[in-house]
């Protein structure tokens, strides 16, 4: 059983990325999602990046919200 922390700081350190709240900040300021983009179809991830975002909105309701919360503030970013 999983019962670690499933925020966004935690996200992006699965992600690979730094996970303190500038760098948190940086990132979703210069990567926002344009119109029709989407987060699992944005050019910035890798593929293993990607896989985990797939794996945290279909397998695990956990990450599902950490995940849609960085889909929204990168839309948010965009506007």
């Amino acid at each position: 059983m999983d019962i670690g922390t499933h925020d966004l700081a935690a996200l992006f350190s699965q992600l690979g990325l730094a996970n303190d709240e500038p760098s948190i900040l940086r990132f979703i300021e210069s990567h926002p999602l344009t119109d029709g983009m989407t987060l699992l179809n944005a050019p910035f991830w890798s593929a293993s990046q990607v896989d985990l975002l797939q794996q945290a909105f279909t397998d695990d309701a956990e990450w599902a919200e950490a995940a849609d919360t960085l889909a929204t503030l990168l839309a948010a970013s965009a506007k």
